[in-house]
């Protein structure tokens, strides 16, 4: 990565080594789609409830917490539903802005003992949907939605992780 920005609001985040797991879902990702990581940048934000709420709230006029929120640097969506999105390019100063993510410790660990998932594995797949997020890719129809899971079913595959839609 050329930088991952990573800010641990919720020291909880501490214990998962956030940073780990969003360098190694991120690359992965970027590998997957044939992005130059080296040339990327993006941010990370490991929070809980109270502030993902409050930033769904401004956001997306959601009052509720939610695992995982993102801002592309750029809008990236394809034409048409369920067509891949467009490629990103370096800027002027040769790097890729991708965007922010932002995640909550408490929801991302309710869903995975809920689901009973490691959370590890959990958290990894949510910076990979994010990411996707930022690079165009989206779930609101169904074609785009069937899309973007296959592509995160192959990339937690290929970081040994089971198919979270199974």
């Amino acid at each position: 990565m050329q930088a991952l920005d990573i800010d641990m609001e919720d020291l909880r985040w501490q214990a998962l080594d956030l940073p780990a797991l969003a360098v190694t879902a991120t690359n992965a990702t970027l590998a997957h789609l044939n992005i130059d990581a080296t040339l990327c940048e993006l941010s990370v934000l490991g929070t809980d409830d109270t502030r993902i709420a409050r930033l769904n709230t401004d956001f997306r006029g959601k009052p509720t917490a939610t695992n995982v929120l993102s801002w592309p640097a750029e809008e990236r969506a394809p034409a048409q539903r369920g067509g891949t999105s467009l490629p990103p390019h370096p800027g002027p100063d040769g790097v890729i802005a991708l965007g922010d993510i932002a995640l909550s410790y408490d929801t991302c660990c309710a869903e995975a003992q809920h689901a009973g998932t490691p959370i590890p594995a959990h958290v990894s797949h949510l910076i990979v949907h994010g990411v996707l997020h930022l690079l165009g890719y989206d779930h609101i129809s169904k074609p785009d939605g069937d899309l973007m899971e296959a592509i995160e079913v192959e990339i937690l595959a290929k970081l040994g992780y089971d198919d979270p839609y199974s």
